[in-house]
């Protein structure tokens, strides 16, 4: 089975360890990489090279202008904005950019997991696996 891509743009530790824990929970393989400002997941997405099966897109550091980076994407590529502060503004103009979902993280761990499942699940052609909790 062809591993799926995920491009996670974070800059948050604790987000992107908890992304890698979820990630790597799954039974199928995933390759996870990792741009932590908007400028480099230009740099990645920009040449031949990487084409991603999902990103997902942390707004909460990016300035409002780095929500181009929505344009840039293959617009065939499902783009999920996860973030702790999501507004009505940011959701409008990402929604208008072809983001396919746009969520508040959690702040358990537990359901912030379950929340990243959910996505890679909603978003790629991975196998339903069962539901995994972290005790």
């Amino acid at each position: 089975m062809k591993p799926i891509e995920v491009l996670v743009v974070d800059n948050n530790v604790s987000d992107i360890y908890l992304i890698r824990v979820a990630l790597a929970m799954e039974p199928y393989p995933i390759n996870f990489r990792l741009a932590t400002n908007s400028n480099r997941a230009d740099q990645m997405l920009a040449g031949n090279d990487y084409q991603p099966d999902l990103v997902i897109f942390d707004v909460n550091f990016a300035k409002l202008s780095n929500l181009s980076l929505l344009e840039s994407i293959d617009p065939y590529v499902p783009v999920a904005v996860f973030t702790s502060s999501p507004t009505a503004k940011n959701r409008r103009i990402a929604m208008d950019l072809g983001v396919v979902e746009y969520l508040e993280k959690p702040t358990h761990p537990t359901e912030f997991i379950d929340a990243v499942l959910g996505i890679v699940r909603r978003w790629t052609a991975a196998p339903v696996a069962s539901p995994t909790h972290l005790t």
